[in-house]
């Protein structure tokens, strides 16, 4: 048997999933930045809780970042890099829970969660990233 490198075709059942998907993380990252750039009394006092300064700068700051990286993950041409850099921020978010001792389910896994979705989005709605990650799968000769 020879392994081989197989790239799935993409379907329009795949593209609406990966679109569905997407507009997930879409809002949910439009929601987070809009009530940080508020921002709500509850984004300041978890601020707080998480160990940061209860300001209402950094909070305006982490929502213009959140929205910057939903905006560019939303276009088709800067989704890779929208992609990229929301993982590094989702990242940062799951060290901040570790620090902080948060429930590991609910909130430190949270963006692992997110991550997760917005990669599988990416991937079913565009060939680039399929060919940059395909699956192997065996193939008889």
């Amino acid at each position: 048997m020879n392994t081989a490198l197989v790239m799935p075709a993409r379907t329009g059942k795949m593209v609406i999933l990966g679109r569905v998907l997407s507009g997930l993380v879409i809002a949910f990252l439009a929601f987070d930045g809009a009530i940080k750039l508020v921002p709500l009394d509850v984004v300041t006092e978890t601020l707080a809780v998480l160990g940061y300064p209860a300001d209402v700068g950094l909070a305006r700051l982490l929502g213009v970042l959140t929205l910057l990286c939903a905006l560019l993950y939303a276009i088709p041409r800067t989704s890779v890099l929208g992609a990229i850099l929301l993982t590094g921020y989702l990242g940062g978010a799951m060290a901040t829970h570790l620090r902080a001792d948060s429930p590991l389910f609910t909130h430190l896994l949270f963006g692992f969660y997110l991550g997760v979705i917005a990669w599988a989005g990416l991937w079913l709605r565009d060939r680039r990233v399929r060919a940059l990650i395909p699956f192997k799968t065996e193939t008889q000769a």
